[in-house]
């Protein structure tokens, strides 16, 4: 897989990689404009994507990671997630934060397995923010769980 940030400018934003991770669109196109999208390619089709959005002084956060359907329990969700962790050491940030919903057992799995430790929850984030209730594994993700790596 090839990963390269994508230029908001003249490339095309994959929405439909976007969507799978947050179906919220007014929240993506905000964290698009704040950060930076990087596109993962196989034979130059959009097969993964994920956003780094700097939070605070020395922190940045990972937000939409996603995996194309037919290419997910391949590796490229942990190879986004490596491509991510090494850039933001390259910016020189100090702290690397993602969240995910309760019911993203892979989710929550992948990032640990990454070296992401778990170290808060935000609770009842999804029914503040999202318009539909969302459903993973047959669960309602109703809380955000809050992981954090340091990357020094």
């Amino acid at each position: 897989m090839d990963i390269k940030i994508l230029d908001k400018t003249t490339g095309k934003i994959p929405y439909d990689l976007l969507s799978l991770a947050d179906p919220n669109k007014e929240a993506v196109e905000d964290y698009l404009n704040r950060g930076d999208c990087f596109v993962g390619y196989s034979d130059n089709e959009a097969i993964g994507e994920y956003v780094l959005l700097p939070t605070r002084p020395f922190t940045i956060e990972l937000v939409n990671l996603a995996v194309d359907e037919k290419y997910q329990g391949k590796g490229y969700g942990k190879k986004l997630v490596y491509h991510s962790i090494e850039v933001a050491r390259s910016r020189g940030y100090k702290t690397m934060e993602v969240g995910t919903g309760n019911a993203g057992i892979g989710q929550l799995a992948l990032y640990q397995k990454c070296g992401f430790a778990i170290t808060s929850v935000d609770y009842n984030f999804f029914r503040k923010y999202c318009p539909e209730p969302i459903f993973e594994n047959g669960i309602e993700c109703i809380h955000m769980i809050r992981l954090t790596m340091d990357l020094e």
